[in-house]
């Protein structure tokens, strides 16, 4: 039969084997037709998809969905006043039907989607856990930033943190091997506001000045104080506040270096396969902690007004005004891992690598490196003393034994604070 096209009812369409033809009858008048772009499915290596309403694509062979890419909005996505108007409108629950992990060894609370059939707690590496439905009555997240870091970059840069110090204990690397992270989107406040202050205090001057005494001549250090004050203004942006309290927020703290240049609208999709925390900080308490730091920021300001540091009797008179807020997701790399049967927690932010965390340290090394700073300085000591009775040369000796004792005694103070340091949480 000679090849010959199909009656016009029938339009060609894409086929997915190489020089096969294929027809099908064209959409129905007032349809609009989806259409099919080139694209690579990552799960069955399948090169066509058609493009759905949302801006998304969905595989023809395997069914895959890769979620729309939407616009970066930055810094200038929406923000919402403090008004009863504003809560009532805002939206509520994830988007779609979630499931919720609560561990029960450190209950940390988890959303994941609700294919998820296994689960080990991120935070602490446990598998006691209870399963329940997400709850959809909470604010939902308005914008977030995606991934930009993929897992084995986490773990190469994790890896290299956990060597990076000469005080944390051998085989660390071996673990970290062992450590499997756990992508999560960590909830946070951002506020915004305009503060204005009034403020007084005592300005302290030192002066010294001569007096007489004994009949010789004196010097003497004093204190002037006299009443100052001013105004101070701050326009403060993008304040990050914690939406948790069940994790470190020492460690949360080290991971604040993103940039909200990068934030995108939410979208459910964006937590696909991925873990999601929701907030047990709420938007009160938030904007009362921004609050706290915001008066800090506004009183070092009125600080910095005075004409001198010796500051005493301050007080401050502070307004609030523009206020704003947002609640958004940020993305964190979250594992645990195991020393000596002690649980250890590393995050690492998923847009920069930021890495915090704890790691054991080996307090055998450290004692031993603190004595060998402290001992020549000893040494010396002890041999000026037994050397005391040939005169000066033991003095001497003794002098900078002492000297090289209370050098060594410095170094070994911060050494210690150091490595108290690393398994901080």
């Amino acid at each position: 039969m000679p090849d010959t096209p199909p009656a016009q009812r029938f339009i060609p369409v894409p086929s997915a084997l190489e020089g096969i033809e294929v027809f099908a009858p064209p959409p129905a008048e007032g349809e609009t037709h989806q259409p099919v772009v080139d694209f690579k499915c990552p799960q069955c290596g399948g090169t066509t998809a058609y493009s759905v309403p949302d801006g998304g694509l969905t595989c023809t062979h395997c069914g895959y969905y890769e979620p729309p890419q939407k616009p970066v909005v930055g810094k200038g996505a929406q923000e919402f006043e403090f008004t009863v108007e504003t809560m009532e409108r805002a939206a509520h629950g994830w988007g779609e039907p979630r499931t919720e992990m609560e561990c029960q060894d450190c209950g940390a609370r988890t959303s994941v989607s609700v294919d998820s059939l296994t689960f080990t707690c991120a935070f602490c590496g446990s598998n006691k856990v209870i399963q329940r439905q997400a709850p959809q009555d909470l604010l939902r997240p308005r914008f977030l930033i995606p991934f930009k870091i993929d897992a084995a970059k986490c773990a190469q840069l994790t890896r290299d943190w956990l060597e990076s110090s000469w005080m944390t204990a051998a085989g660390l690397k071996r673990l970290s091997r062992l450590a499997e992270f756990s992508a999560v989107y960590l909830p946070f406040w951002t506020f915004d506001s305009v503060t204005r202050a009034t403020w007084k205090a005592e300005v302290g001057h030192t002066k010294t000045e001569r007096y007489f005494e004994n009949g010789e001549w004196k010097d003497r250090t004093v204190t002037e104080w006299r009443w100052e004050s001013g105004q101070a203004q701050l326009r403060i942006d993008d304040l990050i506040v914690e939406g948790t309290q069940q994790l470190s927020r020492l460690l949360l703290g080290k991971l604040k270096d993103y940039d909200l240049g990068e934030l995108t609208p939410y979208e459910p999709k964006y937590l696909a396969g991925l873990g999601a925390r929701a907030y047990d900080v709420p938007l009160e308490q938030a904007w009362e902690i921004a609050r706290q730091q915001m008066r800090e920021r506004t009183r070092q300001a009125c600080y910095e007004q005075a004409s001198s540091s010796q500051i005493r009797n301050f007080s401050m008179d502070l307004d609030f005004s523009e206020e704003s807020w947002r609640y958004i997701l940020l993305p964190v790399y979250v594992a645990a891992y195991r020393y000596q049967d002690k649980p250890y927690q590393v995050m690492v932010n998923g847009q920069t690598g930021t890495i915090a965390g704890q790691r054991p340290v080996d307090w055998t090394r450290v004692g031993l490196v603190a004595a060998a700073l402290a001992a020549p300085g000893l040494l010396l000591c002890l041999i000026g003393l037994l050397t005391l009775v040939f005169g000066g040369l033991g003095a001497v000796i003794g002098g900078f034994g002492l000297f090289l004792l209370v050098v060594g005694l410095a170094i070994d103070a911060i050494i210690i604070t150091n490595a108290m340091s690393l398994d901080d949480i």
